[in-house]
């Protein structure tokens, strides 16, 4: 992922008079659940706003008195060409010692497909073609702002409540105690990686739960599931290992001005080793006093 400027890394540490968050992302991901939850936070929400009126708006905050603290924008290929113009507006907020954090909504093809045909709304790019071809060509168009978000969600599988917890504790709770937000993830490599994962961790090289006859059935969170996984050699090195290097790494970011981050463990079914390993590393993190949400994705599969 591409590392911001200095100066911009310089302008997250310091205090702003306004927030500025811009919500972008994929057509069917969840902006417009965004949006609404940012208004109901109280954030002065403005959709579908070109970029080339980033600048502009800013002075309208500027000049409002105060009345407007914090909004939420958002920005999407619904822009069409005005969209072009997203990063030299970004530099111009820059320019203008505006800081703003750039939240990235993101979703599986096929489920982003199936949202529409759901729906049946139209694609913001469909001409001629069909949906996943729209979806493609929007992926690629916005590859560059992804590249550039400070928070990606991935929604493929969150409800709508769920979007709005990880907006809550990363939004609030995490900005209130002024500290990184963590979000640690189990999930199985038959499904996928996450798409909103920022750091992953493999851990199929581990002794595998799922050969045991008893254990089988048993959900990750269980007793005797835990204790087998434990306590085997290499998971305890292995989480020596990695505990220590998440003790140096998460300083690194906070240094750096990143206020979330997501971490990812993934064994084969997403059920039993990464489950437990995730518990883990979430109560390590709990007890060096970081703000920590932990979610087990595929835990509930057949």
């Amino acid at each position: 992922m591409a590392q911001p400027s200095t100066a911009r890394r310089q302008r997250r540490l310091a205090l702003s008079d306004i927030r500025f968050l811009i919500i972008t992302g994929l057509s069917g991901a969840g902006k417009s659940t965004a949006m609404r939850v940012f208004e109901d936070l109280g954030f002065f929400c403005v959709d579908n706003l070109p970029p080339a009126l980033l600048p502009k708006f800013a002075e309208l905050c500027l000049q409002s008195d105060g009345n407007i603290r914090q909004a939420a924008l958002a920005i999407d290929v619904r822009g069409g060409e005005f969209f072009d113009d997203l990063f030299s507006a970004l530099r111009q907020l820059e320019d203008m010692g505006f800081d703003y954090e750039i939240v990235f909504l993101d979703s599986s093809d096929d489920v982003l497909v199936r949202r529409f045909e759901e729906t049946r709304r139209k694609h913001p790019l469909s001409q001629t073609g069909g949906v996943l071809e729209s979806i493609k060509e929007e992926r690629q168009r916005l590859e560059a702002v992804k590249e550039r978000a400070d928070k990606i969600i991935d929604t493929s599988v969150l409800s709508v409540k769920e979007l709005r917890t990880e907006l809550l504790e990363t939004y609030v709770r995490g900005r209130q105690e002024g500290t990184i937000t963590v979000s640690v993830v189990s999930f199985g490599y038959k499904y996928g990686i996450p798409l909103d994962a920022d750091l992953v961790f493999d851990v199929r090289f581990l002794p595998n739960p799922h050969y045991q006859e008893s254990l089988r059935p048993l959900p990750g969170q269980s007793e005797a599931v835990r204790r087998f996984v434990l306590e085997q050699p290499a998971t305890r090195e292995f989480m020596a290992r990695l505990t220590e290097m998440m003790d140096y790494l998460l300083p690194q970011f906070v240094t750096e001005g990143k206020a979330h981050l997501t971490v990812a463990l993934g064994c084969t079914g997403g059920k039993h080793r990464s489950v437990v390993l995730a518990d883990e590393l979430a109560e390590h993190l709990q007890r060096k006093g970081y703000n920590v949400s932990v979610r087990h994705r595929d835990m509930g599969k057949e």
